[in-house]
């Protein structure tokens, strides 16, 4: 998750992988420290993918989530849409977690590239289908005042994304709940397919799906609120877009550590 991860060069990951590699034949050279080997396998973990040992594109690694995201979350969180931009930051967005799902997926059985296509379909329609309804439903509820009108549209990307998330991820990986996913024994060696594992590792991945975009897409319109009401900022509207950016980046921060923390990489059943 760390961002200047980054800027790791490649000599330097060829470097942390031989590391290992030594560290696993008992061939270390003399003078490394445990705190070398946990650098190292910090590296690796950031750039190369568990399952097909291939480096991860840059802006699809976990490292990268927060950098190359917080943009389209700014955007996401944008006050009076418009038709055009809601439907073209939903698209982003989902694009944008469609690439890193299949970048950071389970890679252990091969999966045919239609059920990315299929995955990222559903998460776009979805997304956009109940960011338009609910901004629609919004405009029409003739009780609210405008303050409380543009205040609720602020936090429509929520349901919106989380609902997406769920789709994509049910539509990419439920070929997992027919064929089942590798299982492993306490030394690391394959013993068989489990769909019983398909399916924990399914309903975890789902609610990390939903719990990731809460803090991003709920806390930022709350505090947003609070601070357009300054002297500050009313003073000096330029600045919202500023200090919008910043929110978003800080609960980005707090989210993804938060989300992706709910579960181990590795689990038993």
């Amino acid at each position: 998750l760390q961002p200047t991860l980054l800027f790791c060069l490649q000599s330097r990951l060829k470097e942390a992988v031989q590391l290992l590699e030594d560290y696993k034949h008992g061939t270390l050279p003399p003078g490394v420290t445990n705190k070398e080997l946990w650098g190292a396998q910090k590296i690796k973990q950031a750039i190369i993918h568990p399952d097909t040992n291939e480096t991860i594109f840059m802006p699809f690694r976990m490292s990268g989530y927060i950098p190359f995201g917080t943009p389209i979350v700014v955007g996401l969180l944008l006050p009076n849409q418009t038709l055009a931009s809601t439907v073209f930051w939903q698209w982003l967005n989902q694009s944008h977690n469609a690439c890193v799902n299949y970048a950071n997926r389970n890679a252990t059985k091969p999966s045919p590239t239609s059920k990315f296509i299929q995955g990222y379909l559903g998460a776009v329609i979805s997304a956009v289908s109940i960011a338009v309804g609910l901004n629609v439903l919004v405009q029409r509820a003739n009780k609210f005042t405008p303050a409380t009108r543009l205040l609720i549209q602020r936090f429509v990307p929520f349901p919106a994304v989380a609902s997406a998330n769920i789709c994509n991820v049910v539509l990419m990986r439920h070929t997992e709940l027919e064929e089942g996913i590798d299982v492993l024994d306490n030394n690391g060696n394959i013993v068989g397919s489990s769909r019983i594992a398909a399916k924990h590792a399914l309903l975890e991945t789902a609610l990390t799906r939903v719990v990731l975009p809460m803090p991003i897409l709920v806390l930022p319109p709350i505090i947003m609120s609070i601070l357009e009401k300054t002297s500050l900022l009313r003073s000096r509207p330029r600045m919202i877009l500023p200090v919008q950016s910043l929110v978003c980046l800080a609960a980005f921060g707090l989210a993804l550590p938060l989300a992706i923390s709910l579960f181990p990489q590795m689990s038993e059943v």
